[in-house]
């Protein structure tokens, strides 16, 4: 039993993004349950003493055999890390024909704007939507809420600001959906946060807090 075909088949067996910290578990507590179920007397396989001390960078070494010998066989899938772990999936080349599958799944490109929204919020998580406004500077309630729905972005919070306006970041799928694991691995990424943005007046120093229409709770005076 040799641990790269183990790592091979919990991949297959799973769609989800899988930990290293998982696969650890999953490949030493099943050898340990071998070993523990081999009757008295009779010998424990001998490939099952280097399963118990597994760990993840052995776990990173199988996976790198198994990239290699997938692209000797010109194989036409591979493994990638995404943001919560390692996955089977079809190389790049080979996506219409994936797609093929799908018929009523349209693929649904983002319009500029959105993507000009999608990217200042990826890059200077968590902001505000006046955040994002004051750089594109329009209005962008309705691209905010395109990307929310889209599941690329996610309000992560409220602001410590007057009015204490929604936080948005990006979603999980967003990192799936560019093929990167964190959001350092973003082109430019460091250079790009360090850019001097505009700052909406909501959010300069000594800025009031929004009035808001307060409804009275208290009985209608008779007349």
């Amino acid at each position: 039993m040799h641990l790269n075909a183990i790592v091979e088949s919990l991949l297959f067996a799973t769609q989800e993004p899988l930990p290293l910290t998982q696969m650890v578990t999953a490949v030493k507590d099943t050898a340990k349950d071998i070993r523990d179920a081999t009757p008295e007397g009779e010998t424990v396989p001998e490939w099952i003493e280097p399963l118990l001390t597994v760990d993840e960078l052995s776990l990173r070494v199988a996976i790198d055999e198994l990239v290699a010998h997938y692209e000797a066989d010109g194989r036409a899938f591979t493994i990638v890390e995404r943001s919560h772990g390692w996955r089977l999936c079809a190389k790049v080349d080979y996506v219409e024909w994936c797609r093929a599958l799908y018929p009523g799944k349209k693929v649904q490109r983002l319009s500029q704007p959105a993507l000009e929204t999608l990217a200042i919020i990826a890059y200077r998580q968590p902001i505000t939507k006046a955040g994002v406004e004051a750089v594109r500077g329009v209005s962008v309630d309705a691209m905010v809420q395109q990307l929310v729905d889209r599941g690329l972005v996610k309000i992560e919070g409220r602001a410590d600001l007057p009015g204490r306006p929604l936080l948005y970041g990006t979603t999980d799928a967003f990192l799936d959906h560019f093929a990167v694991r964190t959001l350092d691995e973003l082109p430019n990424a460091s250079e790009l946060r360090r850019v001097k943005l505009p700052t909406p007046d909501s959010e300069q120093p000594g800025a009031a807090a929004p009035e808001e229409t307060q409804l009275s709770l208290a009985p209608a005076a008779s007349e």
